[in-house]
């Protein structure tokens, strides 16, 4: 069989995609139907950078979830005659198979190995942010609002984080040394314990006056969480529901230990400015309690900067996940993650630009949309 042409490919790649295509109409049709109902997303469509960056990200996302879908060959699998062959090559031995990218060093199948690295980014990125955030705002609503000592502390411990150069105590924290000294789960086990003390007085504060309610929400965030907690920090969950490889726990620790303190300063500045408003001032008068202004009063009137900046970390968390997948480090050695095939690809890059070319277009157009999105967001957030 001979190679496929330029249009024959791109027709195959669209084909392979079709779940993506079909899922992206629904939504964006359903999206902009109900658009005045829902808020600040509904809004992004008012801006055409926003729309754009949507469009990339929800593309990404779901290309992620039909990953399986959507591959034409295992992205670990070897094939024997494949080795560096350009886009469009015939798979020996199957009929009507081709490597749509061409092959890499080892024989494997590039669009395959670039479409299920959306799911390793797209797994680990958005689940580091959220925790980040967690982190920060437990710890910088209660600097922010009652300053003092609290402040000084908190405040002096993010600035002695911060001031180490980002990028090698990133490094540093994931080495496989740092791993045997068991650091990364003496972090994991305070960082973890940070969603359940903000979900627990999420509720104390917000039903303090409904102690049956407040009860019940409190128990199951209790049960829950310690339940995900040792499984996610020490691989204790019996039923093994919850659990994170050794060197994917380094990681994700590494990335929430790094991201927490600059949120941290965010959510800190926000509340400095948003405590001194007029109806911060009429909750402390009906005798609000400081969780309740901090939680349901202060962090709601914060959303805009917060929503922006989280969008921002996704996409400087993946910039950082594709880094250390460039040098080796990546969550493991056979994980099809879009940094690694950069590195192995760079080697034969100007012999075989294929083979680097796609995971870097896939990588840079994800954080493109994430900064696309966040722009359209902060757009429509200063119009409320």
């Amino acid at each position: 069989m001979d190679a496929l042409s330029a249009l024959q490919i791109t027709i195959g790649i669209f084909t392979q995609l079709i779940p993506v295509w079909v899922a992206m109409g629904i939504i964006l049709s359903l999206s902009l139907y109900y658009r005045q109902h829902l808020g600040l997303y509904g809004h992004l469509f008012d801006s055409r950078v926003g729309t754009m960056g949507l469009v990339l990200v929800l593309f990404w996302v779901l290309t992620a979830i039909f990953a399986d879908l959507i591959i034409t060959h295992d992205p670990l699998g070897q094939i024997s005659g494949m080795k560096n062959k350009g886009v469009g090559f015939p798979v020996r031995g199957e009929e009507g198979a081709y490597y749509l990218l061409g092959g890499d060093n080892l024989a494997r199948d590039i669009f395959s190995r670039v479409v299920m690295g959306s799911r390793s980014v797209l797994t680990i990125a958005p689940a580091a942010t959220v925790f980040a955030f967690m982190v920060g705002i437990t710890l910088g609503l209660p600097a922010g609002y009652r300053s003092g000592t609290l402040d000084t502390v908190l405040s002096f411990l993010s600035n002695l984080v911060l001031a180490f150069p980002v990028i090698l105590l990133f490094f540093l924290l994931v080495t496989p040394e740092i791993r045997s000294t068991g650091v990364p789960i003496y972090l994991a086990a305070v960082l973890f314990l940070f969603p359940i003390i903000l979900f627990v007085v999420l509720f104390q504060s917000r039903f303090y006056t409904q102690p049956v309610k407040r009860n019940i929400y409190v128990f199951i965030v209790l049960v829950l969480g310690f339940w995900a907690y040792s499984g996610l920090a020490f691989n204790m969950d019996p039923l093994g529901v919850f659990y994170m490889e050794p060197n994917l726990l380094n990681i994700f620790v590494a990335v929430v230990f790094v991201n927490s303190p600059t949120v941290f300063r965010i959510v800190r500045g926000l509340t400095l400015d948003i405590k001194t408003r007029d109806y911060v001032a009429a909750a402390e008068t009906r005798g609000e309690g400081p969780w309740y202004i901090m939680l349901w009063e202060i962090l709601p009137n914060a959303r805009g900067p917060l929503i922006v900046d989280f969008c921002l970390r996704i996409g400087y968390i993946t910039i950082l996940l594709g880094t250390l997948g460039f040098f080796g480090l990546g969550v493991s050695p056979e994980s099809p993650d879009w940094g690694m095939t950069i590195n192995e690809g760079r080697k034969l890059l100007s012999i075989y630009p294929h083979l680097a070319i796609p995971p870097a277009l896939a990588l840079m157009s994800l954080v493109l949309g994430l900064n696309l999105l966040a722009d359209g967001l902060r757009e429509q957030s200063l119009k409320d």
